[in-house]
């Protein structure tokens, strides 16, 4: 019989009887295995770093130098126009809505679509269980396609504005909670769903009733951190025309316009924002898995 520790060919091996042999050889194996791995880490770092460097249109070390030059032209253009900050912040208020809304209605619908994905996608709570690797390489599909290809792709078909950013955004978000609520509920208890069956109980009222009050809290949990992500997402799609403060961002910063303090008061609402929805987000994150808040 082949040793799977060891392989077939003959040589010393620990004697089992011996713990302390058999723990040490093990540790130098496992030392073994780390060395070549970061040995391939580091080659594989070198060597995409050579190609990147003889791609680049300039020298990175050549460039360094000069990373910090337009930050510093933003914020000193900023500091000298400081007091027109508030009023500025003020001004760009509807446009961060509209990023909000776009992000929240993006969200909702892509959730709506991962809990059903996920169930049908899901071994051994699937309705059509041939159809598993279906589901699933189709949440593979949405997740591997960025929400900015997406909505270069519908601007061309319902022009410009917030809805190609909302579909864009609700399918990206549809594969990657797909991937995040199916696995959540693989580990879900299936005696309630099976009790259910037994009593004639259709699937969709086995799912209800079933497996999903056991897996809404984490689930709850992943749609409010993805909406985190979406927000960002939302913003970042104004840069090709999709509406929200995202836009008013790249009118602001384009090159010689004097208008550095406008994207100080841009970044400023947005950090803001950000961080407002992560403490919301996760106070109501932790009262829904633990059953308190923090």
């Amino acid at each position: 019989m082949v040793d799977i520790a060891y392989g077939p060919e003959e040589g010393k091996r620990p004697n089992p009887s011996d713990d302390r042999e058999a723990y040490l050889d093990l540790v130098r194996r496992k030392r073994m295995y780390g060395g070549i791995l970061l040995v391939l880490f580091v080659a594989l770092m070198a060597s995409g770093w050579r190609l990147s460097e003889d791609r680049n249109a300039g020298g990175f070390w050549e460039g360094l130098p000069q990373v910090l030059d337009f930050p510093a032209e933003v914020f000193s253009e900023a500091w000298e126009k400081r007091a027109l900050l508030p009023g500025l912040v003020r001004d760009h208020v509807p446009a961060l809505i509209e990023t909000v809304n776009i992000a929240a209605v993006a969200t909702l619908i892509g959730a709506l679509a991962a809990m059903a994905l996920s169930l049908l996608a899901t071994r051994g709570l699937a309705r059509w269980p041939r159809l598993i690797p279906v589901f699933r390489r189709t949440m593979d599909a949405l997740r591997a396609i960025p929400e900015i290809v997406i909505a270069l792709v519908l601007i061309y078909i319902l022009g410009g504005g917030p809805v190609p950013a909302v579909i864009a955004i609700a399918l990206h978000t549809g594969g990657a909670l797909g991937k995040l609520f199916s696995e959540v509920a693989e580990n879900a208890d299936l005696k309630p769903v099976e009790g259910l069956a037994s009593v004639g109980a259709t699937w969709s009222q086995r799912m209800w009733l079933g497996v999903i009050p056991q897996v809404a809290p984490n689930w709850l949990s992943y749609a409010l951190l993805r909406f985190e992500i979406n927000v960002r997402a939302s913003a970042i799609l104004g840069f090709v025309g999709e509406g929200g403060i995202g836009h008013d961002l790249k009118l602001a910063m384009q090159w010689g316009q004097g208008r550095y303090d406008e994207v100080v008061a841009i970044f400023l609402l947005l950090f803001v924002t950000i961080v407002v929805i992560d403490q919301i987000s996760d106070h109501y994150r932790h009262k829904l898995v633990k059953g308190n808040a923090p």
